[in-house]
């Protein structure tokens, strides 16, 4: 094991015992945030960092930091993180590797008492997902200020539950002083959650950027009534509207060109809601994607447009709320050369790419240099059971990790001993 390298075999235990929390049977996880599985799985983390001998602190956003002190007094961190949360019947890897990884870094530093100019802080940052509370990335966009924190602790789930009540039944409402303090750089490691690096044998995908993302919901009023009188002609059907809308979505995504995305993930209402009766009210969302800023509002106005027509040619109302848009990122280029040169190091291929998916480390990019690393999904499946990166491949991604962040910490003496 070369002087700089990782604790390969905590690193497995841990993960293997994170999994173990909010396990599903198919072999994902189900850790939506604030639930009691989160509140477990943070306890566990909790517990690790203690025992790594990490100053540890939770913010009022219930964002998790582990710490470890450098040569310089009040010198700025180098951040590692990502997120323990996910979607409902979600993978394994999936933000939980990010995390782990940030302590098997930061302990490994430790353990083998490299001298860093910089602190290294773990963390783990509340609501990445936004599968229980919309939007997406609460705590790091308030801790970049993309949200205030009122706007955050008002945003309540299925059941009328909100963030902050949620925050405070699991026990992990902090202070706003323990918030994350000067980063020289954030980095995150993450799972691809795409198919390119796993079609093209390519371990390591050094990330430039996060296309943009832009949230819709619509809102379609028709006319409930009964199925078995009411004459086709004279149907205002609120469903066969939005179906219409769903599939309209798509075609916007289909003229924008290759990189454009278009989901329909969520009908969050239909009404009534029977077998025999025409739907009135229907309500659903919509997702779009494109790493153009521009082309990203463009495709939010035709779609409008559209709904507008077809809302026409039905006979129904409909109304488009845009609620929530990330603009594109570009991260910062010394530390995406950083990444890069880290893995060459290691003998590991790369490829520079950006990211599909949105992270923290886009909203953290507004307010630090920040990175990302990737490693390969298989057949390019994340938000499912069959989420699975190759034990290997998460090593090697850990590694540049490390690499990347002593150099960045300073003072580690020679980094070619991993």
């Amino acid at each position: 094991m070369g002087a700089l390298d990782i604790n390969e075999k905590r690193l497995r235990e841990r993960f293997d015992a994170m999994s173990a929390v909010g396990a599903t049977p198919g072999g994902g996880v189900s850790r939506q945030t604030l639930t009691e599985a989160d509140r477990q799985a943070r306890d566990l983390l909790r517990r690790w960092m203690e025992q790594a001998g990490l100053h540890v602190r939770v913010d009022d956003m219930g964002t998790m930091y582990g710490r470890l002190e450098g040569r310089r007094p009040g010198a700025p961190a180098v951040a590692l993180g990502s997120h323990l949360d996910s979607v409902h019947m979600g993978g394994r890897f999936d933000g939980a590797l990010g995390v782990l990884a940030a302590l098997e870094v930061v302990e490994s530093a430790k353990d083998r008492g490299l001298a860093l100019d910089h602190p290294l802080e773990v963390i783990n940052f509340t609501n990445e997902e936004g599968s229980r509370f919309a939007p997406s990335m609460l705590a790091s966009g308030v801790l970049a200020g993309a949200f205030s924190r009122d706007y955050a602790y008002s945003r309540t789930d299925v059941d009328g539950v909100t963030f902050l009540e949620a925050l405070e039944a699991i026990g992990y409402r902090g202070r706003e002083e323990d918030r994350l303090g000067p980063v020289k750089a954030y980095l995150e490691l993450h799972v691809e959650q795409g198919p390119i690096l796993d079609r093209r044998g390519i371990p390591i995908g050094v990330v430039e950027g996060i296309q943009g993302i832009t949230w819709s919901r619509v809102t379609v009023r028709g006319q409930a009534n009964h199925a078995g009188t009411t004459p086709m002609d004279a149907r205002r059907d609120g469903l066969l509207a939005a179906a219409r809308m769903m599939l309209a979505a798509r075609d916007v995504a289909r003229a924008a060109g290759e990189q454009a995305r278009a989901t329909t993930g969520a009908v969050e209402q239909v009404l009534p809601n029977v077998i025999n009766a025409v739907a009135g009210t229907v309500r659903f969302t919509v997702d779009f994607r494109h790493p153009d800023g521009d082309e990203l509002d463009r495709m939010a106005a035709r779609f409008q447009e559209e709904v507008a027509r077809i809302a026409r040619e039905e006979g129904v109302a409909a109304e488009v709320e845009r609620f929530w848009t990330s603009p594109p990122v570009r991260f910062d280029a010394g530390v995406v050369d950083a990444v890069e040169q880290a893995a060459r190091e290691l003998g590991l291929d790369t490829l520079r790419m950006p990211s599909g998916a949105g992270h923290d480390a886009g909203l953290m990019a507004r307010i630090a240099p920040t990175g990302m690393i990737f490693v390969p999904s298989r057949d390019g499946k994340s938000h499912c059971e069959e989420e699975y990166t190759q034990w290997e491949h998460a090593v090697q991604g850990v590694r540049v990790l490390a690499r990347t962040a002593y150099r960045l910490a300073g003072g580690a003496g020679d980094a070619h001993g991993a």
